[in-house]
């Protein structure tokens, strides 16, 4: 794999001339034209798709406005309740709400089939689409009946990605999709595009997570692809099957990148062909002269079966490479985990070497990644006639949708792999958020899902509780089961692929999904549960704020996870309150109780009383912020939290990982840099401020006071450094922090106190 930041040119979509000052003479040269670099980044299929869908008129600052929404149900309750508060009428473009996350519905009680019978409810009254639990997860879902070749499609779930067929997929925190149910527009600066140019053929035995790994352990620490498209060209592309392009691209949201897009063929019209949705195909390829502002050459024949360790899908090697040092890898991972966990817990991988070599205790294949037609025919494969063993090894397999489980159920493969021991469910996500599957403590498991962050499995930190997973291609996780719990490459088995051909059968879709086609009803009646809560009031930006810092995090990545916990809370996603009293439980458990504490100077203020008496310790700060600003009062000052992370925000999209703070009462986040350009948004349109500090040792620390003065007009002011200072010792320590760029909708938006109120009639 090789990587040029500096750019590089395609032409007819085969040769590659890298950016250098003799660049553009070279293209000449081979193609009789002169062309600018401006004008060959118009000819990548992203600048295309995204000037087709901007409505700005300004190819440098986008407003783009997309054809289809998909959401989940833990996060579409949220999503309509914000758009409801500001005078949602009728879903203006298809909009789908599958249940793939809450599906256990004995999880919580009756919670989470209430949050499925609101999605029912919602569908009807504003002409959406209804897909019931079990019968697919959001991603397959919308491959199957959604995506279109040179359309745009934002979900509220990171994994939104659906290049392989020709569509520019973004996954977002909610109050994105809430813009456009409400028919505002996505907001951003043009995304740079890297190409990612294919050659070769993978090898028998490498699978679609193997790239996949082998990409991100490229790009992940360096931020090459960081919240930029990637674009995949070049003749490896037409090596690799449909449903093999499929998952390597849904794991490209492990790179941080925005979207992804790949050139389309005729395996690309196949698929659409077998889903009945013939006129959805559009072949898709760069111009005869195409630039890339990043390139990234990859020859597939060269890709070896790889795993992830814990506790980042970044953390790879081949698996040849880990057996081989197999100790000093494992002690690498505890040693990690004893920094992430701050030795709360204790890992220990090692005791998993038996005989030299490692033994797994569980397998899962499931998902949007992993639960693939094709995935699923070669783990069968593998595994047939033989057994998984009857210890502690146990292997789970859910089939992305319900079409795809009837067709394995037809062919066979269903039958071969329950024959090894191994067990076949239902459409479900809960293995890749820690809702289902959770191994027991101290286990390892190996999953072909999309992530493996701590606790990600479902393992409690705070209850002592830790096991741990490696991310791994279907086909090695069958080879490893067929070798009864034993780390095996697939490249090690002899296998004959039978490479069964795949029908879908629409009729599960047409006897079970709602579909209103886009025809709303407005007499019927919302069914709302007794979890599902309005969001609270939240107060407008203040003319002069005062923050505590009430938490303090300075691991090099901080998850969404570790801002929000994803498993246990997936029933209270439907309820602010009730889900902030999670927030941080796994970073930080004495977070909550600080944010509340100073939230309630904020209440004591809008109630008309002194915040000094709800919150004794601030008559000192008060008192040293009036000896320099003795206009500042109560009636121009906010009180609010803020926590400080290295970078925060990687991973899932869920946008409640900055809602929960904001309902607790925090107004800002500090950071280094922000891990994904999702986190940030979602920060911005819950009314808080995105602030960023040098690198360096912090001129504040946790429990600090900090006082921002007129931070109310320098937004308005469109300032991108702030004036701060540390309430210490008696006096006032003058610092500076700083900010991104805004669009004039953020800066409303933040000014008003949230996207709700900006909104709201």
């Amino acid at each position: 794999m090789k990587l040029y930041k500096d750019g590089a040119f395609l032409i007819q979509g085969k040769e590659v001339v890298i950016n250098s000052p003799e660049a553009v003479e070279t293209v000449k040269s081979k193609t009789g034209k002169e062309i600018t670099v401006d004008e060959a980044k118009k000819n990548t299929i992203a600048y295309g798709i995204l000037r087709d869908h901007n409505t700005s008129g300004n190819m440098d600052k986008l407003q783009i406005k997309f054809d289809k929404l998909t959401s989940h149900d833990i996060t579409f309750v949220g999503i309509i309740q914000t758009a409801r508060a500001s005078g949602l009428e009728k879903f203006p473009i298809p909009y789908v709400l599958t249940n793939c996350h809450n599906s256990l519905c004995a999880v919580g009680g009756t919670i989470n089939e209430d949050d499925h019978m609101f999605g029912l409810t919602c569908a009807k009254k504003y002409g959406g689409i209804y897909v019931p639990p079990h019968q697919a997860v959001i991603h397959q879902f919308a491959r199957e009946m959604l995506a279109g070749g040179g359309k745009m499609i934002l979900g509220s779930d990171s994994h939104t990605r659906y290049g392989a067929l020709g569509t520019m997929a973004v996954g977002e925190g909610g109050p994105e999709l809430v813009k456009q149910l409400l028919e505002q527009t996505y907001d951003i600066d043009r995304p740079e595009v890297v190409g990612i140019y294919l050659t070769g053929e993978p090898i028998k035995g490498v699978g679609p997570q193997d790239v996949a790994l082998a990409i991100i352990g490229e790009v992940f620490g360096n931020g090459f692809v960081k919240n930029k498209v990637m674009e995949f060209v070049g003749p490896g592309v037409s090596n690799l099957s449909v449903d093999f392009r499929i998952g390597v691209d849904v794991m490209t949201t492990e790179t941080t990148c925005l979207s992804s897009i790949w050139r389309t063929d005729d395996k690309v019209k196949e698929f659409y062909e077998i889903h009945g949705r013939e006129s959805e195909h559009k072949e898709l390829n760069p111009g005869e002269v195409a630039y890339y502002d990043s390139f990234i050459e990859i020859d597939l024949s060269q890709i070896r079966p790889m795993i992830a360790m814990p506790f980042h899908p970044s953390n790879t090697y081949t698996i040849d490479e880990l057996n081989a040092n197999l100790m000093d890898i494992l002690d690498d991972c505890e040693k990690r985990a004893e920094v992430s966990f701050d030795g709360k817990v204790k890992l220990d991988l090692k005791s998993k070497v038996r005989n030299g070599k490692l033994y797994v205790d569980q397998g899962i294949i499931a998902g949007c990644a992993g639960g693939g037609f094709e995935n699923i025919c070669d783990a069968a494969d593998i595994l047939k006639g033989t057994s998984i063993g009857a210890d502690e090894f146990t292997l789970s397999v859910y089939p992305a949708s319900t079409p795809i489980y009837m067709e394995l159920v037809k062919n066979g493969a269903v039958a071969n792999l329950l024959a090894t021991g191994a067990i076949v469910k239902t459409a479900f996500c809960g293995p890749c958020f820690g809702a289902g599957d959770t191994p027991a403590n101290n286990a390892f498991s190996i999953r072909h899902s999309t992530r493996n962050f701590p606790n990600r499995e479902g393992s409690k930190v705070q209850n002592g509780q830790i096991s741990s997973v490696a991310l791994m291609d279907a086909r090695s996780i069958a080879a490893t089961a067929a070798n009864k719990g034993y780390l095996t490459a697939a490249t090690d088995m002899d296998v004959d692929y039978t490479k069964p051909k795949y029908f879908f059968d629409k009729t599960i879709y047409e006897n079970r999904v709602f579909d209103s086609h886009g025809v709303a009803d407005p007499d019927v009646e919302i069914q709302l549960g007794p979890n599902i809560k309005d969001w609270p009031s939240m107060s407008a930006l203040p003319e002069n704020m005062v923050l505590k810092v009430v938490s303090e995090i300075h691991d090099p990545v901080t998850t969404t996870d570790e801002l929000i916990p994803s498993g246990e809370t997936s029933s209270y996603r439907s309820n602010p309150l009730g889900l902030a009293e999670f927030a941080l439980s796994r970073k930080d458990p004495e977070y909550v109780g600080r944010a509340k504490e100073i939230q309630k100077a904020q209440k004591a203020i809008e109630a008309g009383n002194c915040a000094g008496e709800a919150v004794p310790e601030l008559k000192a700060v008060m008192g040293v912020v009036k000896e320099q600003f003795p206009n500042v009062g109560h009636d121009n000052i906010g009180f609010g939290s803020t926590i400080f992370a290295v970078k925060p925000g990687d991973g899932s999209a869920r946008e409640q990982a900055a809602s929960c703070q904001k309902v607790l009462g925090g107004w800002a986040n500090i950071a280094n840099e922000y891990a994904t350009k999702r986190y940030r948004s979602n920060l911005i349109n819950w009314g808080m401020l995105p602030f960023i500090i040098d690198e360096g040792e912090l001129p504040f620390k946790n429990l600090d006071y900090i006082f921002l003065p007129g931070i109310r007009q320098a937004i308005i002011d469109k300032k991108t450094e702030f004036e701060a200072y540390v309430v210490k010792d008696g006096k006032l320590n003058p610092f500076t922090l700083k900010m991104g760029e805004l669009t004039a909708d953020e800066r409303e938006i933040i000014l008003k106190g949230c996207l709700i109120n900006y909104n709201r009639k």
